[in-house]
């Protein structure tokens, strides 16, 4: 966590650890974003003993910059700062306008089968040079890392999060406590990938014994890794035999793809097979589910066939999945 500097710091303090006891911690967004507000309010208010209003305002401007998406993203933060301080009476200020939300065009890659098995043959060639413990902990930790996420359809920061309690390596079910939403589900391994995570458990535990996260961060005190530890090894694995500009998360939509093509001839097990990919996806609703009928080619009007349903693919926000 960023270490907070200006007048504001303690009730920064404050919040962030209310915010994670309660699993309502968003890493990869309210860390950056409320560090950079602590920044701004020391270089523009260093005189300033509490919380005020022109604080908030001058900092929450849309910038001309910014869409309403990536103003809503950086304000955020500062928003449910001001909500946690106005629940307990420790400030009068009002909360800014947020922009509304635009909603997003957006068409995941389609893996290919050699683009897949190039990636994890890449993975699977990390060098143990030089021999450190962060390289070695690396090598041991990005095949398996990725193989979740491919194989599980689980969220990047619900496998950052994922605590060794979470995991039964006995049955193969892991709880994921920590989720969009915060909605609590659980998701059963395949019996390849159980096997991989045994493996991994057993070597790792070697390295860090004392370990909480099942996938732990060594330069973290015993934490779990950054969103960008993610990216960065995703990035390097990946431009080693593909191009384009390919995300994490797009696993995610390739476990939903795959899944939903698998169904053109189940007829009646249909339904129930949307709401059991729904609820191990983590979605509440089972609209957000249907937003993948759009990414699966031609499959619209087969499941409006079996589904009997009208209008499947619903005006839903790429952000809720």
């Amino acid at each position: 966590m960023s270490e907070f500097i200006s007048s504001l710091a303690p009730l920064m303090r404050s919040f962030v650890f209310y915010r994670k006891v309660s699993g309502r911690w968003n890493e990869a967004s309210y860390e950056v974003n409320l560090s950079l507000f602590d920044k701004y309010c020391d270089k523009n208010f260093s005189n300033a003993s509490e919380l005020s209003q022109d604080m908030v305002d001058l900092w929450c401007a849309q910038r001309k910059t910014e869409t309403n998406n990536s103003c809503r993203s950086r304000i955020y933060p500062v928003v449910s700062f001001i909500r946690y301080l106005r629940k307990r009476g420790m400030t009068t200020v009002a909360e800014p306008d947020i922009p509304r939300k635009e909603p997003r065009v957006y068409i995941p890659h389609a893996f290919t089968e050699a683009e897949l098995q190039n990636f994890f043959a890449a993975c699977d060639s990390i060098s143990a040079a030089p021999p450190t413990e962060e390289q070695l902990s690396r090598r041991i930790t990005v095949p398996v890392f990725f193989r979740l996420l491919y194989s599980s359809g689980i969220r990047t920061n619900e496998a950052r999060a994922l605590m060794r309690e979470d995991i039964d390596l006995d049955s193969g079910v892991v709880n994921i406590r920590y989720s969009k939403g915060h909605t609590q589900h659980y998701v059963v391994l395949h019996d390849s990938m159980l096997l991989l995570m045994r493996q991994y458990d057993g070597v790792i535990d070697k390295m860090y014994p004392e370990r909480v996260y099942f996938f732990p961060a060594r330069k973290r005190n015993g934490g779990f890794h950054r969103a960008s530890w993610v990216q960065r090894n995703f990035n390097k694995m990946w431009r080693q035999h593909n191009c384009g500009n390919v995300v994490p998360y797009e696993f995610r939509h390739n476990y939903a793809v795959e899944n939903i093509n698998g169904w053109t001839d189940v007829g009646f097990e249909f339904n129930a097979k949307l709401l059991y990919l729904s609820k191990s996806m983590g979605h509440s609703v089972l609209e957000s589910t249907k937003y993948y009928y759009s990414l699966v080619p031609g499959l619209t009007d087969i499941i409006e066939a079996q589904t009997d349903e009208g209008a499947v693919i619903p005006e839903v926000d790429y952000e809720s999945y």
